[in-house]
């Protein structure tokens, strides 16, 4: 098999199982609502980071922060428990703002549409 593609297959493979932990592991009321975008593994294996999707207050985001960084060892022996790789890639995680960026700018984008939108006080 081709490196690329095996590696592809790794990511995913790492990508379904860790949400599937996060899903069992954490609670929304706690840490807000968790999904994994995407996962980086290094070219020999032994490390990934994971980048994680987050929708929550402030408050549950920064307990996201640290419970992830808390657990990761206990998530990286539930992964390497249920995949068959060699090594169990050491799992670092990383907040993704991808969809708090997105929902500012939809925001803004709403806020200008009503601006313009709205009849403007003429001068008479």
């Amino acid at each position: 098999m081709e490196p690329n593609r095996r590696l592809f297959r790794v990511k995913e493979l790492l990508k379904h199982e860790i949400a599937e932990c996060l899903r069992r592991e954490f609670t929304i009321d706690s840490v807000g609502l968790l999904t994994v975008n995407d996962v980086g593994v290094a070219g020999d294996l032994r490390s990934a980071t994971v980048f994680v999707g987050f929708v929550g207050n402030a408050q549950q985001r920064e307990r996201a922060t640290a419970e992830l960084s808390k657990h990761a060892k206990r998530i990286q022996t539930v992964i390497g428990s249920g995949i068959r790789l060699r090594y169990t890639p050491e799992l670092r995680f990383q907040i993704n703002d991808s969809i708090e960026q997105g929902n500012r700018v939809i925001a803004l984008l709403d806020e200008i549409e009503r601006s313009t939108a709205s009849p403007s006080p003429s001068a008479s």
